[in-house]
């Protein structure tokens, strides 16, 4: 995976399903991301452990928080809400932070509008209704990935980037075999 430059943590707020919780979290470990939270969770740890397969917890920070007014991101750490309303940016014309936390909301519902004030951006996966909170992390972070990621650009064509042969693949000195004369 090429490695995206700044930083991102992911939470939620609200959150029921212990499922969701886990390929939240998983999602966010395998894309990179530097620490999970939560905000007035209601979720058996021993459930979510379950759903998360990849061990994410015993290798990213975890905090969790009873209110909005509690939530202690890094200095310099833009929170960026994720919402399915007429007032968002569209996903693919929002230019990502370098450090950025992202918050979904509850699988049933919204953001809080307290838990909105605090955001600084507020975007939307352009869609025609909502799909799984766990969906919905996985495309914000693959996007995240795509925008600040080193990849090469988009061909105009379909089909990969053009690759110059010459200068991804090593010389090799092979040795030449000569093969006997049949007599």
């Amino acid at each position: 995976m090429s490695s995206m430059r700044g930083y991102f943590g992911v939470g939620v707020e609200g959150i029921s399903k212990e499922q969701n919780v886990g390929t939240i979290v998983r999602t966010t470990h395998a894309f990179g991301g530097s620490f999970f939270f939560t905000i007035r969770p209601s979720l058996d740890m021993q459930e979510l452990k379950v759903s998360d397969t990849s061990g994410a917890f015993d290798h990213l920070p975890y905090y969790q928080y009873k209110k909005p007014e509690e939530l202690d991101l890094p200095k310099g750490c833009v929170l960026v809400g994720v919402e399915l309303t007429d007032d968002c940016v569209d996903l693919p014309s929002f230019r990502h932070p370098l450090r950025a936390a992202y918050v979904f909301g509850p699988e049933m519902g919204s953001l809080s509008p307290k838990l909105t004030q605090y955001c600084e951006h507020v975007v939307k996966i352009p869609m025609k209704f909502c799909v799984n909170v766990g969906v919905a992390a996985a495309i914000v972070i693959y996007d995240r990935m795509v925008c600040l990621g080193k990849f090469a650009e988009r061909p105009v064509r379909p089909g990969g980037p053009m690759i110059d042969a010459s200068k991804s693949l090593p010389k090799v000195h092979r040795r030449r075999v000569r093969s006997k004369i049949p007599e």
